[in-house]
């Protein structure tokens, strides 16, 4: 089986080390021409994923058409607001690429300015012949590109034969791989969980205490379910790794870039310092306006969610966000 990965960034480096030391022909295409011959060079990615030596049969492609020529799936790990546009570079794959069964975003985001699902972006641009989903779960680039182990999510609308299979590709003796044909769950999942990850940021970054991250988790699981449901995804997923697993990966992880987001909310800076001082993209924060307004439309109550948009996009300081929570009308829990 052949691979592509484009982006290098962390969590596109390790996709490719990872698959690279399963044994498959793997090629990682940088959205940057420099950062291509700098990859190639020094053989391991010193921007983003640092100390990790790139496999002697890891391929860097300087251009994204050749490496689409041979490939049988395409990995997606640009940022979702990139997506699209990336997808349009690979306009016409059908006359040069022969063998492409799928695209698979690794990006956890939905495009700004429609509300799109990552899997709905990739289909309108490339096409209905080609499948299309995600690859998610809880996933700390760092520890699958050395090999710790983790499970994660495949959710591929494939027959399930050619599921299987590429299931049983990226699997390995330290990664973990469950299939599910549930797109919408997998993809609302990956995404509203770095909502939550700022929100628990916050809450840490003011001393709130296990307490109140044990609340604001499970509330927070309850708002995932209720929206993902509507939306036509199955609860069933939601108690999965794209949605539970995730959830608690982000949330918890020192690692995770949306919870340090919320960490530097809660230490004074403001929403848009805290965002722009980070070098990776901070996901949820767009992801927020994304489903805020997604709700409002489908005019389903969101209690963190609101507060949380309230935060990023109204001024809304912390402290009154969370007095705001803790008022609302007391009801049954269910």
């Amino acid at each position: 089986m052949n691979f592509c990965i484009v982006g290098a960034g962390a969590w596109g480096t390790a996709i490719a080390v990872h698959l690279a030391k399963n044994g498959f022909s793997t090629t990682l295409v940088p959205r940057r021409y420099e950062h291509a011959l700098d990859l190639s060079t020094a053989r391991t990615n010193h921007d983003y994923l640092p100390g990790i030596d790139f496999p002697d049969d890891l391929q860097v492609g300087c251009a994204l058409k050749p490496a689409l020529m041979e490939c049988d799936y395409v990995f997606f790990a640009c940022p979702s607001y990139a997506l699209r546009q990336t997808c349009m570079d690979s306009a016409n794959w059908d006359q040069y690429s022969w063998q492409l069964k799928g695209a698979i975003a690794l990006c956890k985001g939905l495009e700004t300015e429609s509300n799109l699902f990552a899997h709905e972006v990739m289909s309108q641009e490339m096409g209905q012949s080609i499948a299309t989903g995600y690859l998610t779960g809880p996933s700390h680039a760092h520890d699958i590109a050395i090999g710790k182990p983790g499970a994660m999510s495949l959710a591929l609308n494939l027959d399930q034969e050619e599921l299987n299979e590429l299931r049983d590709s990226i699997s390995s003796s330290s990664l973990r791989v469950y299939s599910t044909n549930d797109l919408v769950g997998a993809a609302l999942g990956s995404c509203l969980k770095n909502v939550y990850a700022i929100a628990t940021g916050i809450s840490d970054g003011l001393g709130f205490g296990d307490n109140a991250r044990a609340a604001l988790l499970t509330r927070s699981m309850n708002e995932m379910i209720t929206l993902g449901c509507k939306l036509g995804g199955r609860q069933e997923t939601f108690f999965g790794l794209s949605g539970f697993g995730d959830l608690i990966g982000t949330c918890m992880g020192e690692w995770s870039r949306n919870r340090n987001f919320g960490l530097k909310i809660a230490s004074g800076e403001s929403p848009l310092d805290a965002k722009m001082s980070q070098i990776t993209v901070v996901e949820g924060y767009g992801a927020t306006k994304c489903f805020h307004e997604k709700c409002r439309d489908l005019q389903i109550e969101m209690p963190i969610l609101n507060e949380i948009f309230g935060i990023l996009y109204q001024g809304k300081k912390p402290n009154v966000a969370l007095r705001d929570l803790m008022e609302r009308e007391l009801k049954d829990e269910r």
